[in-house]
């Protein structure tokens, strides 16, 4: 997919990454690849060996009151601040072996390159594995992050989840929920980078190595309901029904249909009803009644703005050709767009041109830690490709050598951030 590293002479080392990955991919539910979910023994059984491998690579490692795992190399310049990478080692059930993993030994293998190069820099320089970037038994994502940047709320912390709140569980992994509130536990971070699988095929596509990422979209789900009425489904005429399931059909169809137009635009979006219900759900009754929960993904707020005024007129049109009446979609959640500093960004590029990386800028339709670091650093992400874009299945897939030359962009990033001062 991309030129081998080694003719770019890149200081990283593939192979180094390429054990990271292997050895936690190793570490796994039995007969369920590739599942090491947060809060899990398995969990702590990753972050062992990578407590293991931090250390080796000569980092100082401990856990923050949010859960995170850190490794600090120290700058030439106490109290000039941090520059942090990394990302996260969890995983979805039967998940991936790169998503987050891949961003995580990126982020090491920056750390042992210096150290191999004998290179200080003036700032210090951590490495992080957030805690539970992925969505948990809390029904949760990203709480690390959110922890360190103090958006953990006290109702988040009394989740419960396997006969535990969210805050002893937090505890268990190290973390100290107690210092945990509406106050950031850090303003020392200067910049914050993540490198993430692209868990898409733009850059496959495009035959590119790296994707600088322009902002992580925003997510705003919105429910519908609509009320048909419940008729016996072998006497009621087709003519006389008020067929709650079948508007809801047409909802989706013109839900999907504006989405695409939409997504022939420069930006990015996407619109997918994810969950979808009827009652009485029974083979013998016309359903009565249909929920849908919309989930919207926006690079850019105004595109978010014009789907959710176009959905209320998409109801009120349904409703009015097939005569079943339908709620006022209802906005459940709405998150902004997160974009990428643009210093930073510009920064990415020139490192990507220094090692030789064919590159694009493009968004992310997935959330990320980055999303929440953005809200105390400057912080952006860049993609590596995945093979056919598969994620978050046992089939996700990224070459050593794409994300080694990843990895090699990161390095050559913090070393230009480093001179900022």
């Amino acid at each position: 997919m991309s030129i081998e590293p080694a003719a770019r002479n890149l200081a990283v080392t593939p192979a180094r990454i390429a054990e990271d990955v292997a050895d936690l991919a190793a570490i796994t539910e039995p007969d369920r690849p590739y599942t090491r979910r947060s809060f899990t023994p398995m969990f702590l059984a990753g972050r062992e060996y990578l407590e293991r491998r931090f250390e080796a690579a000569g980092l100082e490692t401990h856990i923050d009151a949010a859960g995170n795992l850190i490794g600090r190399r120290a700058g030439r310049r106490p109290g000039s601040g941090t520059i942090m990478v990394g990302s996260h080692s969890d995983t979805v059930p039967d998940g991936g072996r790169f998503d987050g993993i891949a961003g995580v030994s990126a982020a090491l293998e920056v750390a042992r390159t210096l150290r191999d190069q004998n290179i200080t820099l003036d700032h210090d320089l951590e490495v992080v594995d957030f805690l539970a970037e992925e969505v948990s038994a809390f029904g949760l994502s990203c709480i690390g992050s959110r922890g360190l940047v103090g958006q953990l709320k006290p109702e988040m912390l009394t989740r419960q989840a396997d006969d535990r709140a969210l805050s002893a569980a937090i505890e268990e992994v190290g973390g100290d929920p107690a210092e945990l509130s509406g106050t950031p536990l850090r303003t020392d971070i200067k910049a914050f980078l993540e490198l993430h699988i692209e868990q898409g095929t733009v850059l496959e596509e495009a035959r590119e190595d790296v994707g600088v990422v322009t902002a992580i979209a925003g997510i705003t789900r919105v429910e519908i309901i609509v009320n048909g009425r419940a008729d016996h489904a072998g006497t009621t005429r087709m003519t006389h029904r008020q067929d709650a399931l079948v508007t809801a059909a047409w909802l989706v169809i013109a839900i999907n249909q504006w989405a695409r137009k939409k997504a022939e635009g420069p930006t990015h979006f996407a619109a997918t009803v994810g969950e979808f219900e009827i009652e009485p759900n029974a083979a013998n009754v016309v359903p009565s009644r249909a929920r849908l929960l919309i989930d919207a993904r926006a690079e850019v707020r105004p595109d978010m703005e014009d789907f959710l005024g176009a959905l209320t007129e998409i109801c009120r049109q349904v409703s009015a050709d097939t005569g079943v009446a339908i709620d006022p979609p209802v906005t459940i959640s709405d998150n902004l767009p997160t974009p990428g500093d643009a210093h930073v960004l510009d920064i990415l590029d020139a490192a990507c041109d220094a090692v030789g990386a064919r590159h694009r800028r493009m968004a992310s339709g997935a959330g990320h830690d980055t999303a929440w670091m953005a809200r105390i650093s400057k912080a952006a992400m860049i993609f590596v490709p995945c093979k056919e874009g598969r994620s978050h299945s046992p089939d996700e897939w990224a070459e050593t050598d794409d994300i080694a030359l990843g990895a090699a962009v990161l390095l050559e990033a913090v070393k230009r951030l480093d001179k900022l001062g």
